[in-house]
């Protein structure tokens, strides 16, 4: 019988010496509810959850035995975006979010988005260095958004 992952434990909220396994999956891998995935050490596993969640990197997917499947965020196309001056970063933030585009800050203020070449040039334009390559994303999750949730009332919201 293949083994069932029922419930999802935040980073640093579950026993590390109970992991199993690690899962490694891209932003749009990361949002799910029900789908029957593979670990890294290539043992299948059903994620079984209630409702769909955002699996954040660090997460411990907890099997129906007790273990964990740790989730891993995967490497992927990706701009970071950065600024002189503050003031550019918030004006290529604002013209980011106006386009409901998934943004991750970085920890030196830098921006990161997944890299699509009309954004990176508009964000050019604007004044960004830009720099491409391969890195986990993991965006913020939205001023209405909950971990369990990613729906909500804004008009504007749509695509998770």
């Amino acid at each position: 019988m293949m083994a069932r992952a029922t419930t999802v434990a935040s980073a640093n909220e579950w026993p590390a010496e109970r992991q199993r396994a690690t899962v490694t999956l891209d932003y749009n891998g990361r949002y799910r509810r029900r789908i029957r995935l593979v670990t890294d050490e290539g043992d299948p596993f059903l994620l079984d959850l209630p409702q769909a969640v955002r699996l954040g990197e660090g997460d411990g997917l907890v099997l129906e035995d007790g273990g964990y499947v740790r989730v891993v965020a995967a490497a992927e196309p990706v701009a970071d975006l950065s600024c002189r001056e503050l003031s550019e970063t918030a004006r290529i933030a604002w013209h980011i979010g106006n386009r409901h585009i998934p943004i991750q800050v970085l920890p030196d203020g830098a921006l990161r988005i997944r890299d699509d070449h009309v954004i990176v040039e508009m964000a050019r334009q604007l004044g960004a260095q830009v720099h491409c390559h391969q890195a986990p994303f993991s965006p913020e999750p939205g001023a209405y958004a909950s971990r369990g949730d990613e729906h909500h009332s804004h008009a504007h919201a749509h695509e998770h």
